[in-house]
C-alpha cells in the first residue's frame, strides 16, 4: 500500500493552471461563496458521515458563506477559522481529516484568497479516498484526484462572474 498524501493533485496539470487563472479573474466574495460552497456540498457530507453528531464545521461554513454576502466581520471570523482548523487537526481518519481540512482551508478563504485553489487539494484526496478506499495505489488516487479537480473546473466556470470589474489579487506560492 502507497503512503496515504494529506492532498492529492498536480498543481502543473492543465485543469490546475485553467482554475488558477478562471480564479485570477473573480473578487473575493466571489472566491469565498464558490470555495465555501463548493467544500459544503462535496466534502463537508464526507466528514459529517463518520460523525453525524458533530454540527461546527456546518456552522462554520454558514457563518463564511453569509460573510461572503457581506454579513458579518472578520474579527467574528477568526475564532472559527481557528476552530475549523483544530477540528481537522484532531481528525485522525484519512477521509475525515482530509475533508475537514477542505472544508476549513475552504473557509480560510475568508482570509486568504488563494485558499480558493488548496482546498482542492484535501478535496481531491478526500475524495479519491473515499471512492478508492484507503489501500490502492498512488496511479488510481491521482487519477481520481484528476477528476475530482475537473469537477470543481466545471462548478467554478458556472459561479464565476463574467468581466468581473475588481478581480482579487492572487500572488501564488506554488510555482505558476
Amino acid at each position: 500500500m502507497a503512503k496515504l498524501r494529506k492532498m492529492l493533485g498536480n498543481i502543473q496539470s492543465q485543469t490546475c493552471k485553467d482554475l488558477m487563472a478562471l480564479l485570477e479573474t473573480q473578487n473575493k466574495r466571489t472566491l469565498i461563496a464558490w470555495a465555501v460552497g463548493y467544500a459544503k456540498a462535496r466534502y463537508l457530507p464526507l466528514y459529517i458521515s463518520l460523525h453525524p453528531e458533530e454540527h461546527r464545521l456546518t456552522e462554520i461554513c454558514d457563518t463564511c458563506a453569509a460573510y461572503a454576502q457581506g454579513q458579518g466581520n472578520l474579527a467574528m471570523l477568526k475564532p472559527l477559522l481557528r476552530e475549523a482548523s483544530q477540528l481537522a487537526r484532531e481528525e485522525t481518519d484519512p477521509i475525515g481529516q482530509a475533508a475537514a481540512r477542505a472544508v476549513s482551508t475552504a473557509c480560510n478563504t475568508v482570509m486568504t484568497p488563494t485558499s480558493s485553489l488548496g482546498f482542492l487539494f484535501y478535496g481531491a484526496a478526500a475524495s479519491a479516498y473515499r471512492k478508492a478506499g484507503l489501500n490502492q495505489g498512488s496511479v488510481l488516487y491521482d487519477a481520481l484526484a484528476e477528476q475530482e479537480l475537473v469537477t470543481a473546473l466545471l462548478s467554478l466556470r458556472e459561479a464565476a462572474v463574467p468581466d468581473e470589474p475588481n478581480p482579487a489579487k492572487l500572488r501564488w506560492n506554488c510555482g505558476k
